[in-house]
């Protein structure tokens, strides 16, 4: 929606002003508390400094720094096929110019976020625990509503406006801090005049309100236009999903999250998908929570049932919310008829807890470079990036297992260059050793060669046998 794209634009450069006001002003009357008549102008050239620095590594640095302090680590498609399948088809369906950085997050708590500048350098993260405890369909609905933000031009403004706002609280935070641990007014009635002592003190409680005042409507005024973006995200990924019962689930299985995510903080709260701050159990007030109320969003993508276009989602919204118009007029005027679509067949199989449990930690040991090698007795044995010996000895069988270099790579799928002769001798033995898989029904499976490279297979799949692109080594299906 060009309508929607230019609004969020024209608001992101709005709220940006705002904030900076909000930061001058703060800078000027700290300044002048501080040092006197002259003092208010050394303060708000040193907040204007401060305004244009850290909008400055915003807009170049900002999404490497979120992504750093989530501990998000980049990841390839062996480490998660399915995921990178499900983020490549939403790109197809939102007409992104290039495909989304992939970062995988090694925490229980089940959240996503999505950062990046422009459509062109963008990136989605997920945690382990949202990819183990979601199926295909609802992890298409979380994935289609962070890539919404990139299309409605959503993390520029996040990004943006969460900087902004940790500097006001900052300098609010330090001026404070100073106040109470210096005695307030006294060290300056000490050194200056009557009349002047009186306009000095006039500006220290004038800046000690404006200290709590400041941080307080900065995030007021950002929560409320981060709230209705997570509206316009959830509309505009059941348009792309064609399925809003995917992500009602999946906002239902992240509500019932018992984890608070120990890498979240306020600065970067509002970037994810459900506030990450909230562990169960715990009720956060409307005006201060950076998400609207989880059952609300789901009850309105619940009462969608004619369509899955914007007009049917802001009919729904009315019908929850009352009269409200979330969506812009253009993509209201927009009546093309686009049907909701069926759950596929890989969203109806479920899994046990203990294998949910350890899938979630295989995962989160394959996004820590772990290397998975599987003995001949079927025990999958998981050696640490670190691991330095060429042989290691199965627990279970005792046999003796070889330790090949390409894995010591940590599926990252490069022979290395290494010992080579010995290298190729045993990728030889490799291809002439074959593996059978043993397929339990025709929906999409996801199993591992016995090198450790993820393998998926899609309904469609019909074929006897396939080569592991890594290994080299035979892998034959049998069953249904």
């Amino acid at each position: 929606m060009w309508e929607l794209i230019r609004a969020n634009k024209r608001k992101s450069l709005f709220l940006f002003f705002v904030m900076g006001i909000c930061l001058l002003v703060l800078g000027f009357f700290i300044g002048g508390a501080y040092a006197g008549d002259d003092g208010g102008f050394i303060g708000l050239f040193v907040a204007f400094g401060i305004w244009i620095l850290m909008s400055m590594i915003s807009y170049f640095r900002g999404d490497s720094i979120i992504l750093m302090m989530s501990r998000a680590k980049k990841v390839s498609y062996n480490v998660h096929p399915q995921l990178f399948n499900v983020v490549e088809e939403m790109k197809l369906a939102a007409n992104l110019p290039v495909m989304p950085d992939i970062y995988i997050i090694p925490e229980e708590a089940p959240n996503a976020f999505a950062v990046g500048k422009k459509p062109e350098y963008c990136a989605i993260a997920v945690t382990a625990g949202l990819l183990e405890r979601l199926n295909r369909d609802e992890l298409q609905g979380v994935i289609a509503h962070e890539m919404s933000h990139i299309l409605n031009r959503d993390v520029l403004f996040m990004t943006f406006s969460g900087v902004l706002l940790g500097s006001i609280v900052f300098l609010s935070h330090v001026f404070l801090r100073s106040m109470w641990f210096s005695g307030g007014g006294s060290r300056f009635r000490s050194k200056s005049s009557k009349g002047g002592g009186q306009l000095q003190l006039i500006l220290i409680v004038v800046a000690l309100i404006m200290a709590i005042l400041a941080p307080l409507m900065a995030r007021l005024l950002y929560l409320a236009i981060s709230r209705k973006r997570e509206y316009l995200a959830d509309a505009s990924a059941v348009r792309l999903t064609r399925y809003p019962e995917g992500l009602a689930c999946a906002l239902e299985k992240i509500s019932l999250n018992n984890y608070e995510m120990k890498t979240a903080n306020k600065a970067t709260a509002a970037l994810y998908i459900a506030n990450p701050l909230k562990p169960k159990g715990m009720k956060l007030s409307n005006l201060t929570s950076t998400h609207p109320p989880m059952d609300e969003r789901i009850r309105i993508l619940r009462n969608i049932s004619h369509g899955a276009n914007f007009i049917d989602y802001q009919n729904a919204f009315t019908s929850i919310k009352g009269k409200q118009n979330i969506i812009p007029s253009s993509g209201i005027r927009e009546r093309k008829k686009i049907n909701i679509r069926t759950s596929t067949a890989a969203s109806t199989q479920t899994k046990s807890t203990k294998k949910s449990t350890r899938d979630l930690g295989d995962l989160m040991r394959a996004v820590n470079k772990y290397m998975f090698l599987s003995c001949a007795c079927g025990l999958k044995m998981k050696l640490p990036p670190n691991f330095k010996k060429d042989k290691i000895s199965c627990p279970r069988c005792g046999r003796e297992n070889h330790v090949p270099i390409a894995e010591l790579a940590a599926m990252s799928g490069m022979i290395a260059i290494d010992e080579k002769n010995d290298s190729i001798q045993n990728n030889e033995q490799v291809k002439q050793d074959s593996f059978v898989y043993n397929r339990t029904g025709k929906g999409w499976e996801t199993f591992s060669c016995r090198c450790g490279s993820p393998k998926q297979l899609s309904p469609a799949f019909n074929k006897a046998s396939f080569v592991c692109n890594k290994c080299g080594r035979k892998i034959e299906i049998k069953g249904p």
